[in-house]
C-alpha cells in the first residue's frame, strides 16, 4: 500500500505528518510512501532528505490518490473530494468537538482514523499526539514567556549587584504543564504549580518544582482527567489562583477540556493585581479573562498576555517529527506481519477508538 504525505494545506501550517525519519521506518513496515513536494519545507524537511529515506516526491494529485493519506488536521473539503473510495485517512480530525465529521468520510466510503481520540491508556501513549503536540507547546511556553520577559529567570550575584529569579507559576499539571515546569527550572527560575488534582504532586515535585494544593481539589475521572469542580472548590480555585499570580513574574495556565471551552482560571481583577512587567501565557486560549486568541496584548497595569495557540507550529522540525512517530507507533500496531498492508482489528481498544468511519459505518463514539 502507498502512503501519502501531502504538503498540509491549512495556512500558517508549518507541520508536516512525516519527516525522513519516520519515512524510513514507515517504509521499514512493508509501506511505499510518496511525499508531495515541499511537503516538508517549512519544517526544514528539504525533498532531497525524502528521497535520501526512500521516498517518492511527486505532485499534488498523486499525493491525495494515495491508499494511506496522512495529514495533521482535517483536510478542507477539496481535497477530501480527492481521496478515492477505500483511501485511510490518518488525521486529527477533531471528532469530540465536531463528530459530524464521521458522517462526512462515512458517506464517501474513506476510512477515517482520529489521532486525536486515542484512549488516555499506557498501551496507547505512543500514539498520544495530544501528548506529543502539549510537550512541545509547553516547552515553548516557556521560551515565549522569557522572550517577554525583562529579566533574566535565573539569579545571580554579581560585581553590580544581586539579581533575583524569576518566580513562574504553572496552573495544569499535566504534559505542557509538567513540560513548562521542567523547562522553566532549568533556565533557573523559581517554580511553583498547582493541578486541581492532589495526586499530580509527586510529579510536580519530581520536576524540581513546589506544589500549591487547591482547598478541596478535585479528583481524576477514569479518562485520566480531572472531574468538573463544584461552586465552593472552583471558588477556592479562583481565590488561590489569584492569590499566587500576585506573586509571582510569569504564570503559565495549561487547562484544556477535550470537547469543551477552556475554563476560567484568571480573572481580570487577577490580572489587575498582577505586578508591571509579569507575563501571562496562556496556552488554552481562553483561561485568561482578558486573553485575546492568537494576540499578545498588554494591559494598562503592564501585564503582558500571551495567547498563541500554535505553539507547537513554532517549532516545527521537532513538533513534526514527534507527530510521524505517532503515526509510524500506529502502524506498526496495525500492521501485524510488516507486509505493508493495514489491518483494521476493531477488537482492539486502541483500534476501535479512533477509527470513527470504516466500510460507510459511522463508528463514532465509540463503546464506553
Amino acid at each position: 500500500m502507498r502512503i501519502g504525505i501531502p504538503r498540509e494545506p491549512a495556512e500558517g501550517q508549518k507541520l508536516v505528518s512525516a519527516t525522513p525519519d519516520t519515512v524510513g521506518k514507515l517504509i521499514k513496515l512493508g509501506y511505499e510512501v510518496i511525499v508531495e513536494a515541499g511537503a516538508g519545507s517549512d519544517a526544514s524537511y528539504p525533498d532531497q532528505l525524502y528521497r535520501d529515506a526512500g521516498a517518492e516526491v511527486v505532485g499534488p494529485q498523486e499525493v491525495w490518490q494515495a491508499d494511506i493519506v496522512t495529514t495533521l488536521d482535517t483536510p478542507p473539503q477539496d481535497k477530501i473530494d480527492q481521496l478515492r473510495e477505500g483511501t485511510v485517512l490518518i488525521s486529527r480530525l477533531g471528532v469530540r468537538i465536531h463528530p459530524e465529521i464521521a458522517e462526512v468520510f462515512a458517506k464517501r466510503n474513506v476510512t477515517a482514523i482520529s489521532m486525536d481520540a486515542v484512549p488516555r491508556i499506557t498501551r496507547a501513549q505512543a500514539m498520544d499526539v495530544l501528548s506529543s503536540m502539549a510537550n512541545i507547546a509547553g516547552y515553548r511556553a516557556v521560551i515565549e514567556a522569557a522572550n517577554a520577559f525583562g529579566r533574566l529567570f535565573t539569579g545571580q550575584v554579581t560585581a553590580a549587584g544581586k539579581m533575583p529569579p524569576a518566580k513562574v507559576y504553572v496552573i495544569g499539571a499535566g504534559v505542557a504543564g509538567l513540560a513548562a515546569i521542567g523547562t522553566a527550572n532549568s533556565m533557573g527560575a523559581i517554580v511553583q504549580a498547582t493541578d486541581v488534582r492532589a495526586a499530580a504532586a509527586e510529579q510536580v515535585e519530581s520536576m524540581g518544582a513546589e506544589f500549591v494544593e487547591i482547598p478541596a481539589p478535585a479528583q481524576e475521572s477514569s479518562d485520566g482527567y480531572a472531574k468538573e469542580m463544584n461552586e465552593d472548590q472552583a471558588k477556592a480555585a479562583l481565590k488561590l489562583y489569584t492569590e499566587q499570580a500576585a506573586a509571582s513574574d510569569i504564570v503559565i495556565t495549561t487547562a484544556q477540556i477535550p470537547g469543551r471551552p477552556a475554563p476560567l482560571l484568571l480573572t481580570a481583577e487577577a490580572v489587575g493585581g498582577m505586578k508591571p512587567g509579569s507575563v501571562i501565557v496562556d496556552m488554552a486560549g481562553g483561561n485568561c479573562e482578558l486573553t485575546k486568541a492568537g494576540e499578545v496584548v498588554v494591559t494598562d497595569n503592564g501585564v503582558t498576555i500571551i495567547g498563541f495557540t500554535d505553539l507547537a507550529n513554532r517549532l516545527p522540525g521537532q513538533a513534526s517529527q514527534l507527530y510521524g512517530q505517532n503515526i509510524v507507533n500506529l502502524m506498526k500496531l496495525m500492521t501485524p506481519e510488516k507486509d505493508g498492508t493495514i489491518v483494521f482489528n476493531l477488537e482492539d481498544e486502541v483500534v476501535r477508538a479512533i477509527t470513527i468511519a470504516h466500510e460507510k459505518d459511522v463508528l463514532w463514539p465509540p463503546p464506553p
